[in-house]
């Protein structure tokens, strides 16, 4: 079975995610088809979409700017995954607590910018994540805390108290940025363990 997935390229770590998806479907047999996306048209051929780290402010306004925003939120209501990490996550959540990022609404969470210090605060830390049968090795870059979750969304890790990984529906998001490593299972659980795309 093959499957197109597409990268929000607008910023961020385009390439290490594109790797990233393409050993989680090796892991499954899954033959993936990478697509970097700039522009609007291309979100809706995709099966699974990974909206990467960056800068959250800026990456809000270029995808409203040049027409995915619309495109990224019917992908989700049509039941389609997506994994968004670390300032994706923060332009995915309900509210960033930043008038300047404007959010999709994609994952019921109240989330906030650099909770966890700024660039020289990052590290890395062995983290329990439900659904992986041993740690995973996060890098954690100027990286968002989530403060509050509706009903619904389910808790896949925290750190020191704090929850960094989520799921709400079809949609994953992490604090953490997974693509830094050579671990592929955040990928796998965020696509292929879900019945989304293999039931």
């Amino acid at each position: 079975m093959s499957f197109t997935a597409g990268v929000i390229a607008v910023q961020g770590d385009v390439s290490e995610h594109a790797d990233a998806i393409e050993r989680a479907g090796a892991a499954h047999d899954e033959r993936i088809e990478v697509r970097e996306i700039r522009s609007d048209g291309v979100v809706p051929d995709c099966d699974l979409l990974l909206l990467p780290g960056g800068e959250s402010t800026t990456i809000s306004r270029l995808i409203h700017g040049e027409g995915i925003a619309s495109e990224i939120e019917t992908h989700v209501s049509d039941g389609k995954p997506v994994l968004a990490t670390c300032a994706g996550l923060i332009v995915a959540a309900a509210d960033a607590g930043d008038d300047r990022v404007d959010t999709l609404g994609l994952i019921d969470a109240t989330v906030e910018r650099n909770a966890f210090g700024r660039q020289r605060d990052s590290f890395e830390a062995e983290l329990p994540v439900a659904g992986l049968d041993a740690p995973f090795p996060a890098v954690f870059i100027r990286a968002p805390a989530i403060r509050e979750t509706g009903a619904d969304v389910e808790l896949l890790a925290e750190w020191n108290g704090r929850p960094v990984g989520i799921r709400d529906g079809p949609v994953v998001g992490t604090a953490f940025h997974p693509e830094l490593t050579a671990d592929p299972r955040l990928h796998r659980l965020a696509f292929f363990e879900p019945p989304n795309l293999t039931q």
